[in-house]
């Protein structure tokens, strides 16, 4: 059996090509099992894993926990906002005492970048990084990739824009790794007061013109505004916003092609995209969020598998 080439997902940037394609045809193999009437796989049965998050999540939080449960592995959940973080005590501190409850895997969202990294040198299990600050978010960069694959058949070749908020997005940064390692064409569109400095180092192109950047695209990913790591003001306001950078059916009407509409949620509708965008037949949101249990199931079995 092949395996992943990392002990731990703490970000796209550790993986490489053939470890994105091992994930998605594990993925494949587990969509067909959440398809089943009986939903359950016995596979982790003996593995324990604890989620921890530090920041506030709904969907990512419930979709790891569906996934863990779906392979029968053995779930803690821990609320950092009930919990002794909140007295103090430190990360290494908290995470350690979950360990000696003889935990196997940690699922870990934490507001500091690089939180995943330090504790993945520091404790004796397997990390997974569900989102460090406005780094890294591994699992929703590879089931962005996933339904663009099962929608378009590759990924490879492909436009893609992300539109929006680039600048305080880990969805922008871990998309842009992964698109780019599987053979995709990036581009990011939004404010130049949203867009980070250097983001062409990354090997993307800037466009500020959306009508332009749906033109060009086959995939748009449409991100939130993140009013809450908006510390100063970066456009004048939402409606202005949203008059230059919000997506409506009108302006897809009008396009020369049909192009596919992404959104990692939660939808501001009205903002990013109206509500007859999200819904219409070229979305593939909810198709995002089946394929966000079976990519998590996905990494957490292959991680489990080297797991000794």
């Amino acid at each position: 059996m092949s395996e992943l080439s990392v002990k731990h997902l703490l970000g796209i940037k550790y993986l490489n090509e053939s470890d994105i394609q091992l994930i998605f045809e594990t993925a494949d193999h587990f969509k067909e099992v959440i398809n089943r009437s009986i939903k359950k796989v016995p596979s982790l049965r003996d593995i324990t894993i604890a989620n921890i998050f530090f920041e506030n999540s709904t969907r990512t939080k419930l979709s790891f926990e569906l996934a863990e449960k779906r392979l029968s592995a053995d779930v803690i959940n821990f609320s950092a906002s009930q919990s002794s973080v909140k007295k103090g005590e430190t990360l290494i501190d908290t995470v350690n005492n979950i360990l000696s409850m003889k935990v196997d895997m940690v699922v870990m969202r934490h507001p500091n970048p690089g939180a995943g990294i330090f504790l993945s040198k520091h404790v004796n299990a397997s990390i997974v990084n569900a989102g460090d600050g406005a780094h890294e978010h591994p699992t929703q960069a590879l089931l962005d990739s996933y339904s663009i694959r099962e929608k378009l058949g590759d990924v490879a070749g492909k436009n893609v824009v992300i539109v929006g908020d680039i600048l305080h997005s880990r969805v922008a940064l871990s998309n842009i790794f992964a698109l780019k390692l599987q053979g995709a064409n990036v581009k990011v569109c939004g404010p130049k007061t949203l867009l980070p400095k250097h983001v062409e180092s990354l090997g993307v192109k800037v466009e500020t013109d959306l009508r332009k950047a749906l033109n060009w695209c086959d995939v748009a990913n449409m991100l939130r505004i993140q009013n809450e790591r908006l510390d100063i003001s970066y456009f004048p306001t939402t409606r202005e916003y949203t008059q230059q950078y919000g997506v409506n059916k009108t302006l897809l009407n009008s396009l020369d092609k049909e192009i596919v509409i992404m959104h990692p949620g939660p939808i501001n509708r009205g903002v990013e995209i109206t509500s007859d965008v999200a819904d219409s037949k070229q979305s593939i949101i909810l198709n995002q969020v089946e394929n966000g249990v079976a990519i998590r199931m996905a990494v957490i079995y292959l991680l489990a598998a080297k797991i000794k």
